[in-house]
């Protein structure tokens, strides 16, 4: 017997306009001290996520998740904040089998973004 393992990559993109929107209304070293502190919120957000879903704490499960969605929206996640979205909505249903595979593609799709968001950060706005 044969096991074909998935490995689902999603991809990512960062809103380079809405960067360059916060790096110039607060200038460089505002922009990129508001992008690190959200880059933390939204890893340490995602991480109590999952503790939050094995706990089955629905209703402290949607909070964060909505709060993901404001973060990635400031620093222009638009990924993130679309499928933090699909699993608020997932919770509001009540559907524990969504609600586990729209998280599963939420860590993904968490990574990948933060991992972008590193990248360019890297490369002058």
């Amino acid at each position: 017997m044969q096991v074909l393992q998935i490995k689902p990559m999603e991809s990512v993109s960062v809103d380079q306009d809405r960067l360059g929107a916060l790096y110039s209304q607060l200038g460089a070293a505002s922009a990129e001290d508001v992008v690190c502190r959200a880059l933390e919120e939204l890893a340490l957000r995602m991480s109590h996520c999952e503790s939050l879903f094995r706990e089955a704490h629905w209703e402290e499960l949607r909070k964060n998740t909505r709060s993901l969605i404001a973060i990635a929206d400031q620093i222009g996640m638009r990924a993130l904040s679309n499928v933090a979205c699909d699993v608020t909505t997932c919770i509001d249903q009540g559907n524990g089998v969504a609600i586990a595979a729209t998280l599963s593609r939420l860590m993904r799709v968490g990574d990948r973004s933060l991992t972008a968001v590193w990248d360019i950060q890297d490369i002058t706005i």
